[in-house]
């Protein structure tokens, strides 16, 4: 499992001029099966993205994603395997 922080590195308009390609990406990586869950900060500084998968794959993905494309935000990857999960979430375990 991946958890993916993005942080803005532009001001919030010139990454909302690319957030609808953004989302047409996210939409695309939850078809696929590799996005458990996405949203924005608080305050909105920058996102965070929880996805499953094998890292190589992961990150030629977020590599694809209109924001690293466009330079508008920077990702630190924190891999991790979940060993409990709440009850609902057993499929997430390792």
């Amino acid at each position: 499992m991946l958890v993916a922080i993005l942080t803005y590195v532009v001001p919030l308009d010139q990454v909302d001029a690319h957030r609808a390609a953004h989302i047409d990406w996210l939409k695309d990586c939850y078809t696929q099966g590799v996005m458990l869950a996405s949203g924005r900060k608080t305050p909105p500084d920058g996102g965070v993205l929880l996805m499953r998968g094998e890292r190589s794959r992961l990150e030629a993905l977020l590599a694809a994603d209109p924001f690293a494309i466009h330079g508008v935000a920077t990702y630190a990857l924190h891999e991790f395997a979940p060993t409990m999960t709440a009850e609902g979430l057993e499929s997430l375990a390792g």
